[in-house]
């Protein structure tokens, strides 16, 4: 069994200045980012190079409409290289614009089209959550089929992942923690998941580790503690990605997607509603093994007995910094709670074969349940 590969370089930088200085962004680049980064970052550079501000082609996460109406842009300019400069929506779309993407992206997703690069990528995360820039996945709306859908292959691998904690000063509140706690999922689903190795454990305990120690400060002494942690965040988010971008990660992911989907909820959220109800129901299902190592690691982190609530107590810490909502209030039905749990079981087995143990249907359905 492979232990652990890491594809992209990675490189940390304190500036965006550092950063181009190394990398020389010209016209031979195509840059896609969102204009209220370019505007402090790259315009005082100077930086002469083709740019696709994504925000004019749609708002929210990737979708195959958005996907599309970019691509027809994009075919106005000569290129080598793609940059990446923004959240999870702008690197997942840019590692699409590296292959050889046809006029209608849902044909590649659904493998009309089989999958070529063509162009080299940098990625350069401005969140501190999806671990995308050392994962080889992307995962857009495709808003006929009413689902998300993710396409993986080493062909989406970036060539350089880079981290510069500068560019996460500017992410709102929220999205810092929906971001933040989306790489702590990351972790503790790599962590028990049956590709799990001893080398995918150590980013992973790292990760989880970073992360409740830095939301400990900050349910402590406020939100602006953010902004003396950034660094810490954006190293614990890659070595997250590292750790499920060799194990891939489960229910909680997979059970997100419905709601992402119907109502439009960013992934991060979407994942955190789900979070501590699936490994609840790990720990019904089977109280011993890798899930009994993993209550040990969360509750050091926290700073509590392993043999006690960790789950619960895990969730008063979350909602300290950012509360989670009932399903209901996203606009749910009850009626969908059996709609829901099928299309999970019908369209998402790719990631439901990574559950630390698998679900039955009734399993599903307790947890939209427990939520709704």
């Amino acid at each position: 069994m492979q232990a652990l590969r890491i594809v992209p370089k990675v490189h940390v930088f304190d500036t965006f200045k550092e950063f181009n200085d190394e990398f020389k962004i010209t016209k031979n680049d195509l840059v896609l980012t969102q204009e209220f980064l370019y505007e402090p970052f790259m315009k005082p550079l100077g930086i002469e190079s083709n740019y696709i501000f994504q925000e004019k082609f749609g708002l929210g996460e990737p979708s195959d409409e958005m996907i599309d109406a970019i691509t027809a842009e994009m075919r106005k300019y000569s290129f080598d290289r793609i940059i990446a400069f923004g959240g999870g929506t702008v690197i997942d779309i840019a590692k699409l614009f590296a292959l050889n993407i046809p006029d209608k992206s849902i044909d590649l997703f659904e493998g009309v089209v089989a999958p070529q690069r063509m162009k080299k990528l940098v990625l350069v995360p401005t969140t501190c959550g999806t671990g995308s820039e050392v994962t080889n996945i992307s995962i857009a709306e495709l808003k006929s089929k009413h689902i998300k859908k993710g396409l993986a292959g080493d062909f989406m691998y970036a060539d350089d992942a880079v981290l510069i904690p500068e560019t996460i000063k500017g992410l709102p509140y929220k999205f810092f923690c929906t971001s933040s706690v989306d790489a702590l999922i990351h972790a503790i689903e790599s962590f028990v998941a049956p590709k799990s190795s001893p080398y995918t454990e150590l980013f992973a305990l790292k990760a989880i580790d970073m992360i409740v120690s830095g939301y400990k400060q900050i349910a402590e002494k406020g939100q602006d503690e953010r902004f003396n942690l950034l660094k810490d965040f954006a190293i614990a988010s890659n070595y997250a990605g590292i750790a499920f971008g060799n194990t891939g990660v489960g229910a909680v992911h997979a059970l997100s997607y419905s709601i992402g989907g119907a109502f439009h909820v960013a992934h991060g959220e979407a994942n955190y509603q789900f979070f501590t109800e699936v490994f609840k129901m790990y720990n019904k299902k089977k109280p011993v093994g890798k899930i009994q190592e993993a209550n040990a690691v969360i509750a050091k982190a926290l700073g509590i007995d392993a043999a006690g609530d960790v789950y619960g107590e895990l969730e008063v810490l979350l909602n300290k910094i950012i509360a989670k909502k009932p399903l209901r209030e996203y606009g749910m039905t009850e009626a969908q709670i059996e709609e829901f749990t099928d299309s999970t079981i019908a369209n998402q087995q790719r990631l439901l074969g990574n559950n630390y143990v698998q679900f039955e249907r009734e399993d599903f359905i307790e947890i939209f349940k427990n939520l709704y």
